[in-house]
């Protein structure tokens, strides 16, 4: 959530940046450079976001679901775990 919350405050900065455009004539330059960037940085997020966070919920879910089993492999740290609540 946090994450979410500076990247929607560094568009935000952004989207102020690309309205001053006109006031910030020092940026005129790099106007294209700067879409350019983060457009990328949005197609990399996606990206990113879609193959690293795939079937997160149910991975967790199976990582649940073997702790509490009685498997010998699992059951120190399952002990370990409930002693810590």
């Amino acid at each position: 959530m946090i994450a979410n919350s500076a990247f929607l405050a560094a568009m935000a900065v952004l989207l102020l940046l690309f309205l001053l455009m006109d006031q910030l004539s020092f940026l005129i330059p790099y106007k294209r450079l700067l879409v350019v960037f983060v457009n990328l940085f949005a197609l990399f997020y996606a990206a990113s976001r879609r193959l690293f966070l795939k079937d997160t919920g149910r991975k967790l879910a199976h990582v649940d679901r073997q702790l509490l089993t009685r498997d010998a492999i699992v059951r120190d740290l399952s002990e370990q775990l409930s002693r810590e609540e």
